[in-house]
């Protein structure tokens, strides 16, 4: 865990099923890749290592370039946050694409090894990596100074409302939250945490957004 159509989400591999002499259909374990790499930027093709921890889903390629495709490619200056951060690929891809700062939050102590590994051997400066909840980092961060907050948490997890709170009240007003889940996330859902959809896409059963804050009418509108 853990600073415009879409293109379909690569999904994770599952191998097709066999069936057995009974004739019911099996279906195998995901089997997550090895390894992930950057696609874009500064750090373009250097790879990272996938550990094999349940629930870890790094964002695939294309989901990846949809994304930078909505941002428009060059992150120049922006202050960024990863804070359920698993492999890394979202805060690094960010990092690689001209961000200031890179906040890169993760429980797992094997990952953040990891994390704080990559971080050396790319000689990523601008990247801070923390152990710790995503949630509460956010809640520590100042109002308003995240021009891009990605969310990924366990699918199974009950973090999803609180996390989307935290990272409305620490977004810029021009900035974006980007959201995976296992269902899509409606305007009328998210209103409570003051976002609404500004992309939408999906692949497979996962479900990829990106959020701005809703926008306050002025008076006499």
């Amino acid at each position: 865990m853990k600073y415009t159509a879409a293109v379909p989400k690569q999904a994770p591999q599952t191998q097709t099923a066999k069936k057995p002499k009974s004739g019911k259909v099996v279906a195998r374990k995901t089997v997550p890749p090895g390894e992930v790499r950057i696609i874009g930027g500064l750090y373009k093709r250097s790879k990272l290592p996938v550990a094999d921890r349940p629930g870890l889903r790094p964002t695939p390629d294309r989901v990846r370039e949809t994304l930078f495709n909505w941002l428009g490619q060059d992150l120049t200056g922006w202050r960024c946050a990863d804070v359920f951060a698993g492999t890394g690929v979202l805060g690094f891809e960010a990092a690689s694409r001209g961000a200031a700062e890179v906040l890169v939050c993760e429980q797992d102590p094997g990952l953040v090894e990891k994390l704080k590994a990559l971080q050396l051997k790319l000689k990523a400066d601008m990247v801070r990596v923390e152990r710790g909840d995503g949630v509460s980092l956010l809640r520590r961060l100042s109002p308003g100074s995240m021009q891009l907050v990605f969310l990924d948490p366990p699918f199974e997890s009950p973090l999803f409302e609180p996390a989307l709170k935290a990272a409305a009240q620490a977004l810029h007003e021009t900035g974006f939250v980007y959201l995976e889940a296992p269902k899509a996330w409606t305007d009328e859902e998210l209103a409570a945490a003051g976002l609404q959809v500004h992309r939408f896409g999906k692949a497979g059963a996962v479900h990829f957004h990106l959020l701005v804050k809703i926008k306050e009418k002025s008076e006499g509108a």
